[in-house]
């Protein structure tokens, strides 16, 4: 597990991420998620819910759905799904959690229109390796005015790359944050105590 977080938070392409994922992918909730008593996902989906989220909701990077699935639990749906990898998504599909599920690179621009959902989630996809806040437009390009999306944001990755001038640069957006642990009081290892920001993002009705 422990090598499989590191060569997570050292990749540099989606190529890479594709390929890390696609071996990941059926091991992932068993040898990760339980592992490491991975909560992020929950404080994701409880944000979205305190902040007034409904459905229709895309979850950004998806992964093997846990945060559609805390998302379900709190009463939360239509989900839709989207991930670089299809295996992950294979995964998802089986847990019969989403009413949708495409394969999508946020870095690009993903296969929907312009302000198709009431809002967004993302959890564990905004970290090392992974996407940083050039994808933020894009986010926020999916959901409607008046909609929120609340995606983690891994701390460290936070400084490193600058998100603080990327979402002061945003329009038409109210933004706020608050840091929780990724990992919950079960996890061990040197990123037992990692901890996230949970941003919220609110697009103006105007």
């Amino acid at each position: 597990m422990a090598q499989d977080l590191e060569a997570a938070y050292g990749l540099d392409t989606p190529d890479d991420n594709i390929a890390l994922y696609r071996d990941w992918a059926r091991t992932y909730d068993a040898a990760f998620a339980e592992d490491m008593d991975y909560v992020l996902p929950m404080h994701v989906a409880e944000a979205y819910r305190d902040g007034g989220g409904t459905g229709p909701v895309i979850d950004l990077g998806a992964g093997t759905g846990l945060c559609g699935a805390a998302l379900r639990t709190l009463g939360i749906s239509p989900v839709t799904a989207t991930d670089l990898s299809e295996e992950m998504l294979q995964v998802a599909e089986g847990k019969a959690i989403y009413d949708r599920l495409f394969t999508g690179n946020l870095l690009d621009r993903l296969p929907v229109g312009d302000g198709t959902f009431a809002g967004a989630v993302s959890s564990g996809t905004f970290t090392h390796g992974h996407v940083g806040p050039e994808a933020l437009p894009e986010v926020l390009r999916v959901i409607r005015p008046g909609g929120i999306a609340v995606i983690s944001v891994n701390a460290a990755h936070w400084s490193d790359k600058g998100y603080d001038a990327a979402i002061a640069a945003l329009e038409g957006v109210e933004a706020t944050w608050k840091e929780v642990p990724i990992y919950g009081a079960a996890s061990k290892g040197a990123h037992a105590k990692d901890l996230s920001r949970i941003l919220t993002l609110k697009r103006s009705v105007g």
